[in-house]
């Protein structure tokens, strides 16, 4: 039941962060992408070092702004551009592969053996997400998906080191560390690389208070807690419903469109995530 628990919490997570492409596109400015990333890491980040109240000692400067830079800078920051230049559909599926990229990583860094069902669960989820959100109109600027894949590779080892480097801290204050050092990274850039924010709406705030609370805070959270306690394979595998919530939205909020092949495919991303949870589970669990 234990085990349970943790899968449920630590699908929260995902699940949340499948409400980011409606809230950013509906309440949020347009082409801000570094800054807004840093307005949802280093608030959330601060926050938790105000709670927790624990801050990484000096010889964990240096893991903690790796970790930072791999989960939240790259990640955060080339998702958005791969957001302004593909199409939804092509950058989910691209990000879908990190299952695959986190067994590989898995291997090299933490020596977990390859599972051929853990695998092929992957490349199902893969193509489900592709069915849910890429069709034959799709178009792909090559700039957009180098952006992608850099993306899901620095989430991918980010994902596997938060598992080698584990210190003996709260949980909440790992993900503090993360999110405050990924954040000041990201917001050096914002400051070199793109022009001031314009005067916020009460629907931009609305906006950022979602995604640096419940998007980044919370989820953040629970994501490195399940990290923690899971095998990295079962925890990358659940990202992908990050992917089927943002299709359930996109049908009941912004009135897309959501067919059967839409529908074939989150049948098979939510089978791959169950397919994966069972090959991975610890004998006698």
């Amino acid at each position: 039941m234990a085990r349970v628990a943790d899968l449920a919490l630590t699908a929260v997570a995902p699940a949340v962060w499948g409400t980011t492409y409606l809230v950013t596109t509906e309440w949020l400015p347009d082409g801000y992408p570094l800054t807004l990333a840093a307005l949802r890491a280093l608030p959330a980040g601060l926050l938790l070092l105000l709670v927790t109240r624990h801050f990484p000692p000096r010889d964990w400067i240096g893991r903690v702004f790796v970790l930072g830079t791999l989960n939240f800078s790259i990640f955060w920051g080339l998702l958005f551009v791969a957001a302004y230049r593909l199409p939804g559909g092509a950058a989910a599926t691209i990000g879908a592969l990190q299952p695959l990229m986190v067994m590989v990583f898995a291997r090299g860094l933490l020596g977990q053996g390859l599972r051929p069902m853990a695998v092929t669960a992957a490349l199902a989820g893969a193509a489900g997400v592709a069915l849910m959100l890429v069709g034959p109109d799709t178009a792909y600027d090559p700039l957009g998906v180098a952006a992608a894949a850099v993306a899901t590779v620095s989430m991918s080892a980010g994902t596997v080191l938060s598992r080698k480097w584990q210190p003996q801290v709260p949980v909440l204050a790992f993900t503090a560390w993360q999110l405050t050092a990924g954040g000041l990274v990201l917001s050096l850039l914002a400051v070199l690389f793109e022009p001031p924010l314009p005067e916020l709406t009460l629907s931009h705030v609305a906006g950022l208070a979602w995604l640096v609370l419940i998007g980044a805070a919370l989820t953040y959270g629970l994501w490195l807690r399940g990290i923690a306690r899971l095998e990295p394979q079962t925890v990358s595998l659940l990202g992908m419903l990050s992917p089927v919530v943002a299709v359930v939205l996109g049908w009941q909020v912004l009135g897309e469109a959501l067919g059967p092949v839409q529908v074939l495919g989150a049948v098979a991303v939510l089978m791959s995530i169950w397919i994966g949870q069972r090959v991975s589970r610890p004998k006698g669990a």
